[in-house]
């Protein structure tokens, strides 16, 4: 089992960056495929980004390639999100995920709240 804890998120004005990290506990980290996903307000949970357990592998939402990096330092046991060029649209709770099977995700954060003014 794995504990995952997210961190960074915040209020920031539109165009602006911000750093999410998820910090994991329990069994190694580098064992788990990794994601992160987002709730924005009254709508469903929506995929992000998601990185493989080496880090050499990444696919991302369509609307955030380009903006929005992810990232992660097994050796720290954290994975990492990297957002700029934020937009109001990117409002939402951001929770990250870890799975045994890319595409699958067996354990959750309790997300980080990241609002985006116009």
């Amino acid at each position: 089992q794995v504990r995952l804890v997210e961190s960074g998120g915040g209020l920031v004005q539109a165009g602006g960056s911000l750093r999410l990290s998820c910090a994991a506990s329990g069994r190694t980290f580098s064992s788990y495929h990794m994601g992160w996903f987002r709730q924005p307000p009254e709508k469903e949970r929506e995929f992000v980004a998601a990185i493989d357990w080496s880090g050499g592998s990444a696919r991302y939402k369509a609307s955030v390639q380009g903006r929005f990096t992810i990232s992660r330092d097994n050796a720290k046991n954290t994975l990492y999100l990297q957002m700029n060029s934020l937009k109001p649209e990117d409002t939402a709770v951001y929770y990250c995920a870890a799975g045994v099977k890319l595409g699958s995700y067996d354990y959750w954060g309790q997300g980080t709240q990241v609002a985006v003014s116009s």
